[in-house]
């Protein structure tokens, strides 16, 4: 589903974002029906390619809509 019915342009939208070390690429999922799955290999580029997918998927639905992108990531840092 792209679009949910009883989303406004007043909405914010959640992607939730984390590292995955194996692939190389920031993965990220917006939450809810919205639908949207991509990765990048920069936080940069994910920030870009979610903004030049979020149109297709709110398509017929113009307006200005917020976008917060949680990000998670994790290392390991050796100490003596």
């Amino acid at each position: 589903m792209r679009y949910t019915a009883n989303m406004k342009p007043t909405d914010k939208i959640v992607v939730d974002a984390f590292w995955d070390d194996e692939a190389r690429v920031w993965v990220a999922s917006s939450r809810g029906e919205l639908g949207l799955v991509t990765e990048a290999r920069t936080i940069e580029d994910l920030q870009a390619r979610i903004a030049d997918l979020l149109p297709d998927l709110l398509d017929g639905h113009p307006g200005s809509y917020e976008v917060e992108l949680i990000s998670r990531s994790s290392q390991v840092i050796a100490a003596e």
